[in-house]
C-alpha cells in the first residue's frame, strides 16, 4: 500500500494536462474498441482463431468487449485507473501475442504495442490530478 501512495504522490507532483489528455484518449480508444467488438463479434472470433485450441476462447470473447467498454470509461474519468488497466493488460498482451501467432499485421502490432506501453505507463503513473480519483481523495 505504501508503494501505491508513493506513486500517487509522485504523479500528483508531476501531473500535466497533456498526460491527462493522453489518458483520456487511451480510454476513448479502448471504449471504441469495445463497441467495435460488441458490434462485430465475428472479428473477435477470427482474431482468437490462432489460439482457438487453448481453453477459454469463449471466456475470452465474453471478457474482451465488456472489459474494454467498462475499463475505457473508467480510464476516461480517471476512476480506479490502475484496476481498469490491470483488467486491460491480459487482453492487450494477448493482442500482441496473436499478432505473432497468427497472420502478422504490422499496423495492428504497432497499435497493440503502443497501447500496451501506454497501459503500463498509466498503471505505474496512475490517474493524475484531473481525475475522479484525485477529486474524491481531496474530498476526504
Amino acid at each position: 500500500m505504501g508503494t501505491v501512495k508513493t506513486l500517487n504522490k509522485w504523479a500528483n507532483r508531476h501531473t500535466y494536462l497533456p498526460l491527462d489528455l493522453l489518458r483520456i484518449a487511451l480510454g476513448v480508444f479502448l471504449f471504441i474498441k469495445g463497441l467495435h467488438f460488441m458490434g462485430n463479434t465475428q472479428i473477435l472470433i477470427d482474431l482468437i482463431k490462432p489460439i482457438q485450441n487453448i481453453g477459454g476462447s469463449i471466456l475470452a470473447i465474453h471478457y474482451v468487449a465488456p472489459a474494454h467498454l467498462i475499463g475505457g470509461l473508467l480510464i476516461v474519468f480517471g476512476l480506479l485507473t490502475r484496476w481498469a488497466i490491470a483488467a486491460q493488460l491480459p487482453i492487450i498482451i494477448g493482442a500482441v501475442i496473436i499478432n505473432f501467432a497468427g497472420e502478422m499485421n504490422t499496423i495492428n502490432l504497432l497499435l497493440s504495442v503502443t497501447v500496451l506501453l501506454l497501459c503500463i505507463f498509466f498503471f505505474l503513473y496512475g490517474s493524475g490530478k484531473n481525475s475522479v480519483d484525485y477529486y474524491l481523495k481531496m474530498q476526504q
